[in-house]
């Protein structure tokens, strides 16, 4: 509002024809001026904001501005190299040189006065204004100032100013100037530099071009004179420009279509993107990589511009043509303390991927960023997030030869023995660029030296005849030749790309391989009429313009509550016995996709692997540690009627949507399922089953989701209770082998179940 306001006031200025506050007849000339010191005025009382003009004063704001006569003193800001005084904070006329002589002062603020001599106050309808500010008058004192109380003034003292500094910076010796915030004590009053700096550096720079207008010939500059001087961090031409109306927006052919804010924030000039941004600079315009200028900020590792940007309300989660977020060029660049403030104030875009599916851990591994690679890794990165060709980050820190690295990485769990659509594994690529640290790391964390990828080459295949990598896979194959075994990895992603996280499968039992005799799909299907209610309209929604934490979310009072924590998990007191019915936030709300409310209709996230158990079957395990609360995985197949689901033969896949209203409906996931459909029974589970309502609200068709009910160590399987109703059925054909010692459902004898039937 400040900026506008003053910007408006030289406009107004102009037009009247009283631009200049110092009548050329008095002014020196254009040297003199250089010479003198900066110079420091307020602007007139009724153009300034939170000022009224005098009760008595029986004119209007427009009179007073034709009919006042302006002051024809010669005002300068008098410079004292021993400490800070009043005269710094003064505008004031003077007899002479030497600053001697009498005056009446205007005080109009505690800290600020104004000198001028007795005739040359304005006087209007018999009452007297001061000619500087225009404040009623007739309480102004008398002061007398002697030789020896006023110091000539600095020659060369008219610097271009830089914002933000402390109070009056562009007035006060070098060293006195404050740090941003520090308080220093003016005329008696504690005054901090923060809350002043802004108005008084505006304020002087504005006079400061109305010494330039003091010019014979004023200078036309053209458009991109405003990009020019914004990349030169020249903050009082900039001002100037502004002033003369040049468009800040204004796109800068033979740079990428950059603004000016681009230019400064590219060279760290915060106090440059201050103006133009005050001045109505796009926060967020694209140049042609479409990038904009916190992420140009960003890049070049200019830490306080992109704080400035952030505050003032840059958008962080934009991506340029490359799919490059802020996150990704600060990372790929190595940027620590640009990552780290990112982090801070947007952690959920810490795994966004790029256009080849990298996040930005996957370029910090690539160009050795290891403390960078250490932060994000502790602020949950997932290392198990697959590129464009399905690598992981493994394969990543295998490609650079940082074993470092790749240590860290294992001990995050990524997976060891991930392949890549090449069927290459991080022990091919460590292999193959000749990387001894890393292969003897992979060896020695059981990497599968007999693995082949699609050319048929293994590891040992891979790597240069001869050399030590060679000598050592030789001899880690002679070793393991005599104990080979029998892990098989039948498929490296069952869902075939369709879940967000890989889901491999292994057979470490038989030679069965992958499950095939379904389809595999992400979401609920029908293959009969339904008439399942998805009308938009038919939707109660929220309209929260906060995160949907609040307990006045419409989704949030249907469930009770709003039952998510920050990191979309079940709170430890969510009732696992009889669980409520969760409404989450859907495409008729006001509220941003990102919002607390959302989690199931994301997807899988947590990494699953499906595996052959020895007396189950197929099951699924965790492939990292869990935590209580997580949502797991959906379960997913064909809606059917109850009355379908009687007809049907193999009922062993059927899930009953418990919905107490009318029509009873099943999932069947024998033919169309996901990971959900090889989930075993456990007797002691570690899975609870939710319903829950995402993109509709129809009662009879609520998802099935699976939380953990407690925690989960990697490896472990997962599982949840089928129910008595099952067993009932189902234990005349085979038993429960979940072998818990607290299992409901043992093995009986055939005998005892003919005999009790």
């Amino acid at each position: 509002i400040f900026v506008y306001f003053f910007l408006a006031v030289k406009r107004k200025k102009r037009k009247m024809g009283v631009y200049n506050l110092v009548p050329k007849k008095k002014a020196k000339s254009v040297k003199q001026q250089e010479k003198a010191g900066a110079i420091y005025s307020l602007i007139p009382a009724y153009w300034r904001p939170h000022t009224s003009v005098p009760a008595d004063a029986d004119v209007a704001q427009t009179n007073l501005v034709e009919e006042l006569p302006l002051c024809c003193c010669r005002m300068e800001t008098p410079h004292r190299e021993d400490a800070l005084s009043a005269f710094e904070q003064t505008c004031m006329a003077m007899e002479s040189t030497d600053g001697q002589g009498t005056f009446m002062e205007c005080r109009p603020y505690g800290s600020i006065s104004h000198r001028f001599h007795r005739d040359c106050a304005s006087i209007l309808k018999d009452c007297r204004f001061c000619p500087h500010c225009g404040e009623d008058a007739s309480g102004a004192k008398e002061v007398t100032v002697p030789k020896a109380d006023q110091s000539p003034s600095v020659p060369g003292s008219n610097p271009r100013l830089s914002f933000p500094a402390g109070p009056t910076s562009a007035t006060l010796p070098s060293e006195t100037r404050a740090q941003a915030g520090e308080t220093k004590v003016i005329m008696g009053e504690a005054v901090c530099s923060a809350d002043r700096r802004p108005k008084e550096s505006l304020e002087s720079i504005l006079m400061a071009l109305d010494d330039e207008n003091l010019k014979p010939k004023k200078v036309k500059y053209p458009m991109r004179q405003l990009y020019i001087s914004a990349k030169q961090g020249d903050l009082q031409k900039v001002i100037h420009l502004l002033v003369d109306g040049k468009d800040p927006n204004f796109l800068m052919e033979g740079q990428n279509k950059r603004t000016p804010l681009h230019a400064a924030a590219a060279e760290g000039h915060h106090e440059i993107c201050h103006m133009l941004v005050q001045a109505g600079a796009n926060l967020d315009m694209f140049d042609e990589e479409q990038r904009t200028p916190l992420m140009v900020a960003c890049e070049n590792n200019h830490l306080d511009t992109v704080n400035y940007l952030l505050r003032a309300g840059a958008a962080i989660s934009h991506k340029d043509i490359m799919g490059f977020t802020c996150l990704h060029l600060a990372a790929k660049l190595g940027h620590y303390d640009i990552v780290h403030h990112l982090l801070s104030k947007a952690s959920k875009y810490i795994n966004c991927q790029d256009d080849g599916g990298w996040t930005p851990i996957t370029w910090a591994i690539e160009h050795k960023h290891k403390e960078l690679v250490h932060l994000l890794l502790t602020r949950g990165a997932d290392v198990n997030i697959r590129d464009k060709e399905e690598n992981v980050c493994l394969h990543w820190a295998a490609l650079s030869g940082c074993d470092d690295i790749a240590q860290a990485l294992l001990e995050a769990h990524c997976d060891l023995n991930a392949i890549n659509v090449h069927g290459d594994s991080p022990l091919h690529v460590a292999a193959r660029e000749n990387y001894l640290e890393c292969v003897t790391l992979f060896l020695s964390c059981g990497a599968d030296v007999t693995q082949r990828n699609k050319e048929g080459e293994t590891p040992l295949d891979c790597s240069v005849y001869g050399s030590s990598v060679w000598t050592a896979l030789s001899t880690n194959k002679k070793l393991t030749d005599s104990d080979f075994s029998a892990k098989i990895f039948s498929h490296r992603d069952i869902s075939r790309g369709y879940e967000a996280v890989p889901i491999t499968c292994v057979n470490g039992v038989d030679s069965e391989p992958c499950p095939q005799n379904f389809k595999y799909i992400p979401d609920n299907c029908v293959t009969s009429p339904l008439d399942i209610d998805k009308d938009i309209t038919h939707l109660q929604h929220c309209n929260c313009t906060d995160d949907c934490s609040s307990s006045t979310c419409i989704c949030g009072q249907l469930s009770l509550r709003c039952w998510y924590d920050s990191d979309g998990r079940l709170p430890l007191d969510f009732c696992q016995r009889e669980p409520p019915v969760l409404f989450e936030c859907n495409h008729a709300c006001s509220c941003w996709r990102t919002c607390r409310n959302r989690v199931v209709q994301k997807g899988l996230r947590a990494r699953l692997q499906l595996f052959k158990t020895q007396k189950m079957g197929w099951g699924v395990r965790a492939m990292q540690d869990i935590p209580q609360g997580t949502f797991i995985c959906e379960y997913v197949g064909e809606i059917i009627t109850d009355a379908e689901a009687d007809k049907r033969e193999n009922d062993s896949f059927l899930f009953t949507l418990d919905n107490k209203v009318k029509d009873v409906h099943c999932i069947d996931a024998r033919l169309f399922g996901n990971i959900g459909r090889f989930i075993n029974h456990l007797c002691e589970p570690n899975l609870l089953a939710v319903r829950v309502f995402t993109m509709h609200q129809d009662l009879r068709f609520p998802r099935i989701a699976f939380f953990s009910s407690g925690s989960i160590k990697t490896g472990d399987q997962i599982g949840f209770d089928y129910g008595d109703n099952y067993w009932r059925v189902k234990s005349k054909y085979f038993n429960c082998q979940c072998g818990s010692l607290k299992c409901r459902h043992p093995a009986v004898s055939r005998e005892k179940l003919s005999d009790d039937q």
